[in-house]
């Protein structure tokens, strides 16, 4: 466990908020990832056979979601990164500001990423169309890459370092 200096820093406590809220915004990517499909590919709704299946199925690989989740906390993170504490008048935590904050930021960028076509076919082929592991790492790779790309950001690794950066 790593020692936090500053416990109440804002870039823990949105980690934790954003890790708290984990599993109930992936359900919340995958709905908004249908709903997308939906609009982009079926907007009368007609029910054909891979509609239906996407629609019905609830079941999916969530580390694959995960991912691409834990990608966007860190755009999240990266546009929002000051650190400095605002103060509160309406009686909730920075916790509960952050968890609404968060939330509504996911909600925005799954819904802004979901009028491209790119996004939304690698992320069905990665999640409620799943087939075979080397098409789903093939559709994440290409998912982070079209987000890094649409979010205007490089991943920069180097010596065990990761760092984003305007490009």
């Amino acid at each position: 466990m790593i020692q936090k200096l500053f416990p109440l820093d804002k870039n823990y406590i949105l980690r934790q908020a954003q890790s708290v809220l984990e599993e109930e915004l992936l359900d919340q990517m995958v709905a908004e990832l249908k709903a997308s499909y939906t609009q982009l590919y079926n907007p009368l709704q007609l029910m054909d056979q891979t509609y239906r299946s996407i629609m019905e199925r609830n079941e999916f690989p969530r580390e694959r979601v995960r991912l691409i989740y834990r990608q966007l906390c860190g755009v999240y993170r990266y546009r929002h990164g000051d650190n400095q504490l605002e103060l509160l008048f309406d009686g909730r935590t920075h916790f509960e500001k952050f968890q609404e904050d968060w939330t509504a930021a996911l909600v925005s960028y799954v819904r802004q990423l979901g009028q491209h076509e790119p996004y939304v076919k690698t992320l069905l082929r990665m999640t409620l169309l799943h087939d075979t592991e080397s098409r789903a790492e093939w559709a994440e790779n290409h998912c982070k890459g079209f987000v890094n790309q649409f979010f205007d950001l490089k991943v920069i690794k180097r010596q065990g370092e990761l760092r984003l950066k305007v490009s």
